[in-house]
């Protein structure tokens, strides 16, 4: 489980340090093998490769004249792209996907279980501070699945 939010810099050739703590548990569950791909909150997300190979298997599956499903499978697998962590434990990030997702110098890495959101750091601070002050509201429409939750 990837958890825990890092702040992170880029450097000129669009590489990023994936931290320490995150780095064994990559090579040893996909030998540093990851998959980067657009998110429709204009970041990005970061799969292990065995992870990212079952959630292709299911977009791939989704119904072809589904208008939603195709605009999906678009964005999801459309940018979809190979990264591998080097010998010093960076990851290199397309100059179209850094694009997408406004990244320039510095990010943030979240990590969100089976795998990472990659954002800018300003627009990841804008959003947090827009979800934490529409979440205080005491009329929260939840669904079935979130109302049962217990943090």
């Amino acid at each position: 489980m990837f958890r825990g939010v890092s702040t992170l810099n880029l450097d000129a050739k669009g590489r990023m340090a994936m931290p320490a703590k995150y780095r064994d548990r990559l090579l040893e569950i996909c030998d540093g093998k990851l998959m980067v791909t657009v998110d429709r909150d204009r970041c990005l997300l970061i799969y292990p490769l065995p992870e990212w190979e079952e959630i292709e298997r299911r977009l791939v599956r989704l119904p072809g004249l589904n208008p939603q499903a195709r605009r999906l499978q678009r964005l999801l697998i459309g940018h979809a792209t190979d990264a591998e962590l080097d010998t010093h434990g960076r990851i290199r990030l397309s100059p179209e996907l850094r694009s997408f997702a406004g990244l320039d110098k510095r990010v943030v890495l979240i990590g969100q279980g089976n795998k990472f959101e990659l954002w800018d750091e300003e627009l990841w601070n804008t959003r947090r501070d827009e979800w934490l002050a529409q979440s205080g509201g005491e009329d929260l429409d939840l669904s079935e699945d979130l109302g049962r939750l217990i943090l």
